[in-house]
């Protein structure tokens, strides 16, 4: 899988008396030159008020994640000083993270052991800088022959602060380590070949990190799905060899103050079905279980920070197959709890097997259900690579999703859900269809197909995560090539503040 996370330290000691590899300032753009971050004054010192100059001379901007490289002069402990730009000129929490993200992935190869003497060593930085360190230094090795001979990553971390005593550093230090876990984890389900996590496989690995984290932990098979009557799943599952799970980690702490519900697609491939995708949009399919695997991967999260909320994860699992028994275009299916659905598109096969769990979960009646998903095209188009859409039934619970994304580190931006959205959907045969006949508004209409399946009274948001969920590009920050883990820290955000009574 992924390579072992670097450990994660804080301290207090002068920044230029740390034995490390790599000693990491900030710097942010300033009239002249660069301006440096409050955490360089010491090393500042060592370089005879110089270090500003020295930096601006050698091309360096202050402007987000950019990294300069300086030898270390008399007075300075560390080999190498690692400039790393913060952007704009009072950097906020997120800033840290990704400018801790840059500076660790440059520094693979040429550095063991780093130090951050950056930012004002207060709690939510300590915290912003560790997260932002392990993300950042994530590696997936499990199919390269050749591991030894890529750039190490980091294998220590320290975060310099004159309040490394303070039971809030630690505290931060301590959920920045669990976060960065559950993303990580997030990332290697998500960056595993499909022929190596089908739904039997993925089943069990929820099983066994369900486990670890204390949860309970029930799998449904095949025979299972078909008796409390898991219609959606089992239709989108019939075509392949590999037989469809059912999912459902939940964890219920003495005096849970609400009680969640996580819904993720779990697609372990996606070849469209009978509605077959081109070759282009079969290659990153390996991730359509992103959701799946943010909503199992967070509640391992919410449980090993001993939140006092309950939380429910339900991951439905299917590999979407063309074959002689795979579900055709005007088959009719029939959902968890009655409802019929006539199909369309065999390739609208997510929201086929979210509604089964959406209807189940509805039955217990949470606080609210949120759902994660990558869903549709149409989102990527209408939000790009990096922002999730947020749908729901209640306004005002999706712009709280949305400050909690924000608050977490990523980006989410509500869409609506238009009147006459859903008469789209309308069926001649059957409840409903699972496509409307049209391609506009895609998002949308998925996001309303899935409102018929939630239970009357329970707030629910839909994230949309096709586009931030799988990074085929190249990196940036803390985000690396591949799966990102997207909508982990914004789900174990929404559980924070259900806990603080926020929600």
């Amino acid at each position: 899988m992924s390579a072992k996370s670097p450990s994660i330290s804080v301290r207090k000691a002068s920044a230029p008396s740390v034995k490390v590899d790599a000693l990491i300032v900030g710097v942010s753009p300033g009239d002249q030159e660069v301006t440096l971050d409050s955490g360089a004054r010491e090393v500042d010192k060592a370089f005879g008020g110089r270090l500003a100059a020295t930096l601006t001379a050698l091309g360096a901007k202050g402007k987000a994640e950019e990294v300069t490289l300086l030898p270390s002069p008399d007075g300075v402990d560390a080999t190498v000083v690692a400039a790393v730009g913060l952007g704009g000129d009072e950097p906020g929490v997120e800033a840290l993270r990704r400018a801790a993200g840059a500076v660790v992935r440059r520094l693979a190869g040429k550095a063991d052991t780093v130090a951050f003497a950056v930012g004002d060593g207060a709690a939510e930085s300590v915290g912003a800088l560790a997260e932002g360190a392990l993300l950042g230094s994530y590696t997936f090795d499990r199919y390269r022959t050749d591991a030894d001979k890529r750039p190490a990553p980091i294998s220590a971390v320290t975060v310099l602060t004159g309040k490394a005593r303070d039971k809030a550093v630690k505290t931060a230090l301590t959920r920045a380590e669990t976060v960065a876990a559950a993303v990580n984890l997030t990332r290697d389900w998500v960056n595993t070949a499909p022929s190596d996590l089908y739904p039997e496989v993925f089943a069990e690995e929820a099983r066994v990190a369900g486990k670890r984290a204390g949860l309970t932990v029930e799998v449904l098979d095949r025979k299972a799905m078909v008796a409390k009557g898991y219609g959606g799943t089992l239709g989108v599952g019939q075509g392949s060899e590999r037989e469809p799970r059912v999912v459902r980690l939940s964890y219920k702490p003495a005096r849970a103050k609400k009680h969640l519900v996580f819904v993720g697609k779990g697609i372990t491939f996606d070849t469209g079905g009978i509605s077959l995708k081109p070759n282009e949009g079969m290659l990153t399919m390996k991730s359509d279980m992103a959701g799946a695997a943010a909503v199992l991967a967070a509640v391992t999260a919410v449980a090993d920070l001993q939140l006092p909320v309950a939380v429910t994860a339900w991951a439905p699992m299917a590999e979407n197959m063309p074959s002689g028994s795979a579900q055709r275009p005007s088959d009719v299916l029939t959902i968890y709890g009655g409802k019929t659905v006539e199909v369309l598109n065999t390739d609208a096969e997510g929201r086929l097997v979210l509604a089964d769990a959406i209807a189940r979960a509805s039955e217990d009646k949470p606080d609210v259900i949120v759902d994660v998903a990558t869903l549709t095209g149409a989102c990527m188009v209408a939000l790009g690579g990096r922002t999730f859409g947020i749908m729901g039934n209640d306004e005002d619970f999706n712009s709280f999703v949305r400050r909690t994304a924000s608050r977490a580190g990523e980006d989410g931006w509500p869409l609506p859900i238009p009147e006459g959205t859903r008469e789209s959907l309308d069926s001649k045969v059957a409840d409903l269809a699972n496509v409307a006949r049209g391609r506009l508004g895609g998002a949308l209409v998925a996001a309303s197909f899935l409102n018929e399946f939630v239970g009357e009274g329970i707030r629910w948001a839909h994230l949309d995560i096709a586009g931030p969920s799988y990074n085929d590009s190249s990196a940036w920050g803390y985000t690396p090539v591949g799966g990102t883990g997207s909508s982990v820290r914004t789900l174990v955000g929404l559980a924070e503040a259900a806990a603080a009574g926020e929600l």
